[in-house]
């Protein structure tokens, strides 16, 4: 079967015209193009698609069906053409959960000043890639560990972790909490794209959890008192709300802020990028071509005192 995209838009053309005069006229070229496209779309199919009179066209039953799978296909096509044109004109960075934090703002202004041509372009994608594999991103923002062959990671920072209450809760008068106060209480956590799983208490002392959908859901639940939540400092910063209060868990591990692109189509100034989110974060490779490790003292000290 040999269905093209230019038989799929005549046909379209055509139902939304109505006759084969004014849908040449729609696409810009000759009638009989347009007729020859419909005739080669409905051989392909073995159907007919299409009742011709002198004066209109009408569906048919398999007309009827065909066509709004057949604009369903050319929308996405026209949006993988958008994707396309803008990954020439801006640089995408995706993210699923608090950008980076108090750093989104002055990495936004720190870029445009260096790249004006290049607008570095924050979008938000709720999946694990954040947006990379769906082609919505060049490079995208991991708080959790991406295994996939087909992505190079790097890391840029670490993060505290802060846990999150409503504001009349008896842990929101400390200034600081521990992991094992919070076992108590119910945890609501993002199972797809959160920071924080189960293990992150030992297996004689989990909490009870909620899984959520997204941030908003985590931070309704809190406000209203149902449940408490563990996440990282760009939530912290990225998501206040009223009736939620964040406080510093002081024994929890920090979370590691990671960079992924596609490893064999890196975007342009990825290497840039990269450098300038670890010079914000205040962390730096550890040697020559060694990785930075969140396990670092120093780069701890310095990710705290940003």
């Amino acid at each position: 079967m040999d269905v093209q995209l230019r038989h799929l838009r005549a046909f379209v053309a055509v139902v939304d015209a109505g006759t084969f005069t004014d849908a040449a006229i729609l696409l810009g070229c000759s009638q009989a193009t347009v007729s020859r496209s419909v005739a080669a779309l409905e051989n392909a199919l073995g159907t007919r698609l299409l009742e011709r009179s002198n004066n209109s066209v009408k569906l048919t039953l398999p007309g009827n069906r065909l066509v709004a799978r057949a604009r369903r296909v050319l929308d996405e096509i026209s949006r993988l053409e958008q994707v396309v044109k803008q990954a020439h004109s801006e640089l995408r960075l995706g993210y699923a959960l608090g950008a980076l934090g108090k750093h989104t703002r002055h990495l936004t202004k720190a870029w445009a000043a260096a790249y004006p041509w290049l607008p570095l372009v924050f979008v938000h994608s709720n999946t694990a890639t954040a947006g990379l594999a769906e082609g919505i991103a060049d490079v995208s923002i991991l708080r959790r560990p991406l295994v996939d062959d087909r992505f190079e990671t790097a890391l840029v920072g670490c993060e505290a972790r802060y846990a999150a209450m409503d504001t009349d809760h008896t842990l929101a008068r400390r200034r600081s909490v521990r992991l094992d106060q919070l076992t108590r209480y119910t945890v609501a956590l993002d199972p797809r794209t959160g920071t924080v799983t189960p293990e992150l208490w030992p297996p004689e002392a989990r909490p009870r959890i909620r899984a959520v959908d997204g941030v908003d859901e985590w931070l309704t639940l809190i406000a209203c008192g149902q449940a408490v939540g563990v996440t990282t400092e760009a939530i912290a910063n990225q998501h206040p709300r009223p009736g939620v209060a964040y406080r510093h868990v002081a024994d929890a591990p920090r979370v590691e802020v990671l960079l992924a692109w596609w490893k064999d189509d890196p975007p342009p100034y990825h290497a840039a990028l990269l450098a300038m989110v670890r010079s914000l974060y205040g962390s730096a490779p550890v040697g020559d071509g060694q990785p930075l490790e969140c396990a670092d003292q120093a780069v701890a000290g310095a990710a705290r005192r940003r």
